[in-house]
């Protein structure tokens, strides 16, 4: 069985270099042939690097706190509260310029170090009541029922 502690530590890491915007250590963290399943999507290594930094493309003044951190086996959850500014287009919707709230749960696989995989929850009706539920209601409906494909994220470097 692996170290507990390094996997939580090569866990946190991740997140940390998504808010630090370091893109070369976040590759050097993830396994060539890292998934990620989070919130209705399903990406690639490259394609979670990608979707990271739209995101903190968008959102400025992002931070991150992590109030709970557990390790079993190779599986690391973590609970997360992750605050910033929407200053910029994200998934096809408008920046609003509001102070968001979000919270969620990742749970990732660790070996040899890497992060293998992750899954992703997060508090979407919280989400959706902060950032204005009609709007988000009202493009979920629309790109539901024409059942719109959204571009895959494209990592950039």
């Amino acid at each position: 069985m692996e170290n507990l502690e390094e996997n939580k530590k090569v866990a946190l890491a991740v997140s940390t270099s998504i808010m630090d915007g370091r893109w070369n250590d976040l590759d050097l963290l993830l396994d060539k042939d890292f998934t990620y399943t989070g919130d209705g999507f399903v990406y690639t290594k490259d394609e979670y690097i990608g979707f990271m930094q739209d995101m903190k493309a968008a959102f400025s003044n992002l931070k991150m706190s992590f109030p709970s951190l557990i390790a079993e086996g190779d599986m690391v959850s973590i609970r997360f509260i992750s605050t910033a500014v929407n200053t910029g287009s994200f998934m096809g919707a408008p920046a609003n310029k509001r102070n968001l709230e979000v919270h969620g749960i990742f749970m990732r696989k660790i070996k040899d170090g890497k992060v293998m995989q992750e899954w992703q929850t997060t508090d979407l009706l919280g989400v959706m009541k902060q950032i204005g539920f009609g709007a988000l209601l009202g493009y979920s409906v629309f790109v539901g029922l024409f059942n719109v494909k959204g571009k895959r994220p494209v990592r950039k470097d």
